[in-house]
């Protein structure tokens, strides 16, 4: 059941990724997706939240070239 919940987790991320438009949207999908992904595995959940929110803040600004990305001038 875990290992289900993990897949669809990440699948749906993957899939609503393209949609997040501003850092504030990309850090709630983080931290939605990270919280998830560590329940499945048996983790903190507050951890993975906090580490995903991270992660998808950040996003743009390490990979400014990448899908959903807008360039700043």
């Amino acid at each position: 059941m875990r290992n289900t919940t993990l897949v669809l987790a990440i699948l749906g991320t993957a899939a609503l990724s393209g949609c997040m438009q501003t850092e504030g949207q990309r850090a709630l999908a983080g931290a939605a997706a990270g919280a998830v992904i560590a329940d499945a595995t048996d983790n903190n959940a507050i951890t993975g939240a906090a580490l995903g929110a991270a992660a998808g803040a950040l996003y743009c600004d390490v990979a400014p070239n990448a899908a959903g990305c807008i360039p700043r001038y």
